[in-house]
């Protein structure tokens, strides 16, 4: 039987589960609909079961939406906690899995796994010090920091950063149920819906929603700048499908930046500096492999 690794990339609104290595990449997929947390586990869990009757399946990475706790020593490590997600607050993924799957599994943040992707074999290949952002139902950000995942007293919660909101060019007052206008709050998918009356994605190029997207997405950046002084920039998620959003967020970063803190080499060549993931769809599933990778071999 052939070695592998098993990646789940556990988001709010689907769940992708895959197997593969490093190496070689993704082998096999499936996507499927977030439900509830039996009947979503359960999807999961025969997934493995299926593909462990053709392969040696020696561990599990769970890239997982949030909250989570990712302290190991304590008593709810691997949960959800208390998330806005209806019916998940203190979902234990990595028990479930554990119970069922009989191999060790391994947890992080969705945003940090997708990073850890794109660094193991994407955009930030040989890079220490980045930040990954996903833009999508809602908006998430990891990264690594002098190589390592970023966690602290528990994880980034870069979606929720407050950024300028002017009531009267934009007089939506948010949709998080935490913090109304935060960023997440007025900048992702399901704010773009509520505001405009219809989903992002039949939203014409030419709608003056993604010039406000574009501006809300920039201030930001601004501010992942200014206080992580990161490498790179990587954005990725279903909203950055609009790939015009890049133009829009490099060109406002430049005029807030306004020739402070970067060098001139990388303000003058943004499209090197804040990029999309090479990875693209399958960061996430792949970094949940890596992660599973690298937690067995060490």
């Amino acid at each position: 039987m052939q070695e592998i690794f098993g990646g789940v990339e556990a988001g709010g609104t689907k769940f992708v589960c895959g197997i593969g290595t490093m190496e070689k990449g993704v082998f096999d997929e499936e996507r499927f609909a977030t439900t509830s947390p039996r009947q979503t586990l359960v999807r999961a869990i025969q997934y493995f079961e299926k593909q462990s009757i053709r392969h040696e399946i020696r561990a599990i990475g769970v890239g997982s939406f949030g909250p989570v706790d990712l302290h190991k020593h304590s008593p709810t490590y691997g949960f959800i906690t208390h998330t806005p997600k209806s019916g998940w607050s203190n979902t234990n993924i990595v028990g479930e899995l554990e119970k069922s799957l009989k191999i060790p599994v391994f947890f992080d943040t969705d945003v940090n796994a997708a990073a850890l992707g794109e660094h193991v074999n994407g955009a930030a290949l040989g890079i220490e010090n980045f930040i990954y952002l996903t833009v999508g139902t809602g908006i998430g950000g990891g990264g690594m920091i002098n190589g390592r995942p970023v966690h602290g007293q528990a994880h980034p919660e870069m979606g929720h950063i407050r950024i300028p909101h002017d009531f009267t060019t934009d007089p939506f007052e948010g949709i998080c149920p935490y913090h109304g206008d935060c960023l997440e709050g007025l900048a992702s998918g399901e704010a773009i819906k509520s505001r405009w009356g219809t989903r992002a994605d039949l939203l014409p190029d030419n709608h003056p929603a993604w010039n406000l997207e574009g501006e809300y997405l920039a201030m930001a950046v601004v501010n992942y700048i200014c206080s992580l002084s990161p490498e790179k920039i990587i954005i990725g998620g279903g909203i950055m499908q609009r790939t015009q959003l890049f133009d829009l967020i490099r060109g406002e970063v430049k005029t807030l930046m306004n020739n402070y803190a970067l060098p001139a080499q990388i303000l003058d060549n943004l499209e090197n500096y804040i990029v999309p993931p090479v990875l693209r769809k399958q960061a996430g599933l792949f970094g949940a492999i890596a992660l599973a990778q690298l937690g067995f071999e060490h």
